[in-house]
């Protein structure tokens, strides 16, 4: 049969991947969760595997997937519209969750309109389609998103028309939209506000003075678009994300309710023609389904948390956790990159000793990543912790611990 030979390529596609250290690892499969008890915080089960294990490998931030808020409003939409949509959200695939949600979110974020999508890897490509025209031109940052790499090639821009600047490098930004060629009718400078490997961020008002100062070249000006999903929720003194933290505001502000809002979906939020556009054009909105409604109403919900007293009370224990572990690497003599967000790399620079270190962890039941080439430059071996609302001042102390040990 065809698909034996099939097979047979694949296989070898496989096998060349795990020679080139690319190939993912099995799968680990969680199937229970244990909450929080005493000093210490949430663990989890792992199938196959004895004992608890605490998480530092989860972009739940602000720790809301189990809040009993979330869980009744999910279960309360559920009831009423289903589990699922039945339909894309041109053919009655909206229900209330999904208008009120976009309400939700527009407000959070300050912008008078906003779309919501299935992820934030769709929204980003969706957006890149629906902006994207014979005379447009992108440049993204040298470390986006694969999201971001994505969706710059799948808008069909010809590559004279694409562009990279050094990463969270305004000069070479600049260089870069000097050497824009001519006939170019629209730019869009497109980055993340969090550099999901590194927790290190934009510098937006930097990056937002050289764009406005090459605004006026071009005949729908040079437009930028940032994609925050690490940041909402989990950063700034209100959790409204980079924004909030740089004191600056882009045009086109992209977000997913799948990190710190702990559900699932992204957003694009912007102009009302903006928005309206994306909803004519972007492909991967018009056709696939969107959210259940069970994950819109709990988004809200979730936003509601964030914009409330008991959110910030959570993001300042957030907070204050990423510094304990922050300052502990520090007394430790380890390496990271400085900076207040809950993703916090450590720097091993060795991908042997990164394999070494991720499976002592996990022996003492700590999850955590291991990044290595390619994924990460050769020589930039890192560990990737995300600190959470949940983890305790104990977990922390423990956590650091086993790193000690580990170091040793």
């Amino acid at each position: 049969m065809a698909l034996d030979r099939l097979d047979l390529s694949l296989a070898a596609d496989i096998a060349d991947l795990a020679n080139q250290g690319r190939a993912k690892a099995p799968e680990r499969v969680i199937n229970g969760y244990i909450p929080a008890s005493g000093s210490q915080g949430p663990r989890y089960t792992l199938e196959g595997r004895p004992g608890a294990f605490l998480r530092m490998n989860s972009n739940s931030y602000l720790s809301l997937s189990h809040h009993p808020a979330l869980l009744h409003a999910a279960d309360e939409a559920a009831r009423i519209f289903g589990a699922g949509p039945g339909a894309v959200r041109f053919i009655d695939g909206t229900a209330i969750p999904h208008t009120a949600l976009e309400a939700r979110i527009a407000a959070f974020v300050d912008r008078p309109a906003a779309k919501a999508f299935n992820s934030a890897y769709t929204t980003v490509l969706g957006t890149a389609i629906a902006l994207s025209g014979p005379d447009t031109c992108w440049i993204g940052d040298a470390l986006n998103h694969n999201c971001i790499i994505r969706a710059m090639r799948i808008a069909n821009i010809p590559s004279e028309r694409r562009a990279v600047f050094a990463h969270n490098d305004p000069a070479d930004l600049a260089r870069c939209l000097e050497a824009v060629p001519e006939g170019v009718g629209r730019v869009i400078v497109i980055f993340d506000g969090i550099f999901s490997m590194r927790g290190d961020a934009a510098p937006l008002q930097d990056l937002l003075r050289i764009t406005a100062a090459h605004d006026h070249r071009f005949r729908d000006g040079v437009i930028t678009m940032m994609d925050d999903s690490h940041g909402i929720g989990a950063y700034g003194v209100t959790g409204r994300g980079t924004e909030e933290h740089a004191g600056a505001r882009v045009d086109i502000f992209i977000g997913t309710f799948g990190k710190a809002f702990g559900v699932n979906g992204g957003f694009v939020a912007g102009s009302p023609t903006l928005i309206e556009a994306v909803r004519q054009k972007a492909d991967t909105y018009i056709y696939t389904n969107p959210l259940g409604a069970a994950d819109a109403a709990a988004a809200v919900a979730a936003i509601n948390i964030a914009d409330s007293d008991e959110g910030r009370a959570r993001l300042a224990h957030l907070a204050a956790r990423t510094r304990q572990f922050r300052a502990g690497l520090t007394s430790l003599g380890l390496e990271s990159i400085p900076g207040p967000h809950p993703v916090v790399p450590l720097l091993v620079r060795s991908t042997d000793n990164v394999r070494a270190m991720v499976q002592g962890l996990f022996e003492r039941g700590i999850l955590a990543v291991g990044l290595t080439f390619p994924v990460v430059p050769k020589g930039d071996e890192t560990i990737r912790f995300q600190i959470n609302a949940a983890h305790t001042e104990a977990d922390i102390a423990d956590a650091l611990d086993t790193l000690k040990a580990l170091a040793e």
